[in-house]
């Protein structure tokens, strides 16, 4: 994202705020490096904002959120009576969905296009505050799961929307779900990745989940929703990943994006990849394991990508 909108010679408030240099910035990357896949991703408060949260830019940072917009929201019947946001209205939406539309008209067939959804205990989160919905998953499951309800619908209407754009591929943000015991997420937050998912998959989008950080924990019930394409962080061992989830589940990552590609060199990158290749089999999108950083040297991406041509 940084990386994107810094190599055109943007910054990245600008590529989080206006869909073209978002558009233009991927699209450059893809040509140079060799990327199969153009993404809409910029931050984690598109919905938020359809929500009426007041989103800050910063020119060399994430985009803030001023307030959670549901942080005085404390009775299920207060969520009930809340209207779900238009992401054809919602200006930060719209702008998500223009993105997808102009991929489609630059670009045509030649390139997957991967439109993005907050996934349910993300969005919740942004909403909420962080602090807040932790605790309210421990102290409220009733709120927690209206709100988590909410969240779905939303992302369900918002990746719909997308797909019908032109995105084949919808990415799920759901990082928070790294630092959430499995009794809380089997009981409150995988019903709703499930519902979200299926509803993807029966208008015919593929499926991305991003957790960021150690997901091990969750992978038994992870293997049971219809993923596509599985995000998986450095520090995730690939060996067992790939014996713990369905083969069909293509796994993505995992190289550190500081310690292999920042402070990397190409021979190093590339002994690396070839190690994440061979342990997590044919079914392997090459990928970091998170946000490449500011900064990272263009040989280091271009080792990145090299390996692309093979058929692993």
């Amino acid at each position: 994202m940084q990386y994107a909108a810094e190599y055109i010679g943007s910054n990245y408030g600008t590529f989080a705020s206006d869909y073209r240099t978002l558009v233009h910035a991927n699209i450059a990357c893809a040509e140079d490096f060799g990327f199969d896949q153009l993404s809409t991703i910029s931050d984690p408060y598109r919905e938020t904002q359809g929500f009426g949260a007041e989103i800050i830019y910063h020119e060399n940072g994430v985009p803030e959120c001023v307030r959670p917009p549901f942080a005085d929201i404390d009775e299920v019947e207060e969520l009930q009576a809340i209207s779900l946001p238009d992401p054809e209205q919602a200006p930060r939406m719209q702008d998500r969905i223009d993105a997808v539309r102009l991929y489609k008209e630059l670009t045509g067939d030649r390139y997957s296009i991967m439109g993005w959804v907050e996934g349910p205990a993300a969005l919740a989160g942004d909403l909420r505050g962080l602090s807040d919905f932790l605790m309210d998953l421990i102290d409220e499951p009733e709120y927690s799961a209206c709100l988590l309800d909410i969240c779905a619908d939303t992302a369900i209407r918002f990746a719909r929307i997308q797909i019908n754009s032109g995105a084949d591929t919808i990415g799920i943000g759901d990082a928070i779900c790294s630092q959430i015991s499995p009794m809380v997420y089997n009981e409150l937050i995988w019903p709703r990745q499930k519902r979200l998912m299926d509803s993807i998959k029966a208008i015919g989008g593929k499926t991305r989940l991003h957790i960021c950080g150690q997901t091990e924990h969750l992978w038994p019930k992870l293997r049971e929703l219809p993923i596509d394409l599985l995000d998986c962080d450095h520090m995730v061992d690939l060996p067992k990943a790939r014996a713990a989830l369905p083969p069909s589940v293509v796994l993505g990552g995992n190289l550190d994006p500081v310690n292999d590609l920042l402070y990397g060199t190409p021979s190093t990158v590339a002994a690396k990849l070839e190690k994440s290749m061979s342990e997590a089999g044919p079914n392997f999108v090459v990928n970091a394991g998170c946000e490449i950083p500011s900064g990272t040297p263009k040989a280091n991406i271009k080792a990145l990508c090299k390996p692309r041509l093979r058929k692993c």
